[in-house]
């Protein structure tokens, strides 16, 4: 295993090689016919030696030379090679999924995001310029977040003076990141700097986020964090003062049709027309052979099911273009889209940020008295995969803080509604869980008792010194002790008006937590 100072000792000896090598090459070359000095090709001698520590290798190539390889032929014909390369990439590319294969490599290939990526935005600028910045990108599955780290790739790849690495929580450790610092320490020697790509961030655990902070303090790497959970409660409070959040929303219907069409026209996986009426008269001939026929208003559809997410949009497509194929006439219908492919996918996460949404939206519905609403979000939040026993809880939690006193008989429904949940579950649940929403959006208001108690948490939370004691008539006297010292006495089962008795301890008897004032 190298030390920081020998992977350098050998990256320089390798470059210096490797030009002597190139340069004698050249000189053999010339006086030789150019057709055959373009076919030739310069491949270098790359050492054995473990760069990573890891046990991993570099393949070793030799230096092709004609005289000591005049049994091997050497095709001189520029468009057999070109034919076979782009065979070979045509292989590559076939086991790569769609989505895979559309990420952007340009900043102005971005679909979406304008706020954050657009061309007035400060990030734009900055990426022009070929300044990174700490990030933590944050937004829902297939937005673009991954897309956005392909963009900073390329442009590392174009600049000598950044390299970029790219690793998933999912899979890596504290370990993956002591190695990318310890080369990155290296590569500063160089005056490169490292740019370092953490997808899924929020998988890691504060201890493992904190292996970040020295590296980022002091600029031996760039961080970018891709992140689905809110960065607030996710993770650490120091990386996110040293990182910028960048908030990518959900793609729209429109981003995602524009996604759609662009990647039909470039990669030319289908026409598409307005109607099937229009095959025959593309233009003016038949319509392409082997090439699938796609109508507007199946991507109109298809955008409009994915809830946002480019990824799904891309792969159901990949799955319709598939199967057209095996069609004598390839072509993808509104109807072949809705009967193969159902809305399966809705952004919720019983865990996380979405889930508190959905359940406060429902909150805010009832104490608006929106039965409309409250309807919808509860059952969109039972469509979503939510506990029908967690719903049920916070009905009986809305039944006492908003409606209050307004319909006494509210709280008696709602744990009848959460009793019937625990009793029969889901699915027959569902109709228990609407009504009883609807019946509380519905219902009088009263947030008097609510308020009065928060009045009274308050007036306690403030309270200086110690909190005065129960009044003797107040306490209860079950042995004859505490009856000589005064406990229970003088105390009546009278009203407050008529027992002639103080129910709040001394220095209260005027405060009072109803009051509006």
């Amino acid at each position: 295993m190298l030390s920081a100072y020998g992977y350098g000792l050998v990256r320089r000896r390798y470059c210096d090689e490797r030009r002597r090598i190139e340069a004698r090459v050249v000189r053999g070359l010339k006086g030789r016919e150019p057709e055959l000095e373009c076919q030739i090709p310069i491949v270098v001698i790359c050492p054995h030696v473990d760069l990573t520590g890891r046990g991993k290798r570099f393949k070793v190539d030799a230096v092709t030379n004609p005289t000591l390889e005049s049994k091997r032929e050497i095709s001189t014909d520029p468009q057999q090679t070109s034919s076979s390369l782009n065979s070979h990439c045509a292989k590559f590319r076939e086991g790569i999924p769609l989505a895979e294969q559309m990420r952007p490599h340009k900043l102005d290939d971005i679909v979406g995001q304008p706020d954050a990526f657009g061309t007035n935005s400060l990030l734009h600028f900055m990426l022009e310029q070929k300044k990174i910045p700490n990030m933590i990108l944050w937004g829902p599955p297939g937005c673009g977040k991954t897309s956005v780290a392909n963009v900073i790739s390329h442009i590392c790849k174009e600049s000598n003076n950044l390299r970029f690495v790219k690793l998933s929580a999912t899979m890596a450790g504290v370990n993956d990141i002591k190695e990318v610092v310890k080369v990155a320490k290296n590569e500063v020697q160089y005056k490169r700097q490292t740019v370092l790509f953490m997808d899924e961030i929020h998988r890691f655990n504060k201890l493992q986020q904190d292996s970040f902070l020295a590296h980022v303090e002091d600029g031996t790497i760039i961080l970018i964090g891709a992140t689905t959970e809110n960065p607030s409660f996710s993770l650490n409070n120091a990386l996110l003062s040293r990182c910028r959040v960048v908030v990518m929303s959900k793609l729209t219907v429109k981003d995602i049709v524009e996604i759609l069409k662009r990647t039909l026209v470039r990669n030319k996986l289908a026409t598409i027309v307005n109607t099937l009426e229009d095959i025959d008269t593309i233009d003016g001939n038949r319509a392409p052979q082997n090439v699938a026929i796609i109508e507007n208003s199946s991507l109109q559809w298809l955008a409009e099911v994915c809830d946002g997410d480019a990824r799904i949009a891309l792969g159901c497509l990949e799955l319709a273009l598939t199967a057209a194929k095996a069609q004598s006439v390839p072509v993808v219908t509104l109807s072949d889209l809705q009967n193969g492919i159902k809305r399966s996918h809705v952004l919720y996460d019983r865990s996380g940020e979405e889930h508190y949404n959905i359940i406060s939206a429902i909150h805010k519905s009832i104490r608006a008295s929106d039965d409309n609403a409250a309807l919808y979000w509860t059952t969109r939040a039972l469509h979503s995969g939510e506990d029908p026993l967690y719903i049920a809880r916070r009905l009986v939690r809305i039944a006492c803080e908003d409606v209050g006193l307004g319909e006494q008989n509210a709280v008696v429904e709602a744990v009848a509604c959460l009793h019937g949940c625990q009793h029969i579950g889901m699915p027959e649940c569902d109709i228990l869980l609407v009504q009883c929403a609807v019946s509380l959006a519905r219902a009088p208001k009263s947030r008097e008792v609510y308020d009065a108690m928060k009045k009274c948490q308050a007036f306690l939370k403030e309270a200086k010194g110690p909190l005065p004691s129960v009044p003797l008539h107040l306490r209860n006297a079950p042995t004859k002790l505490m009856k000589d010292m005064g406990y229970a006495k003088g105390y009546n089962l009278l009203h407050k008006d008529e027992s002639g008795l103080d129910y709040m301890p001394d220095g209260m008897k005027n405060i009072n937590f109803f009051n509006n004032d």
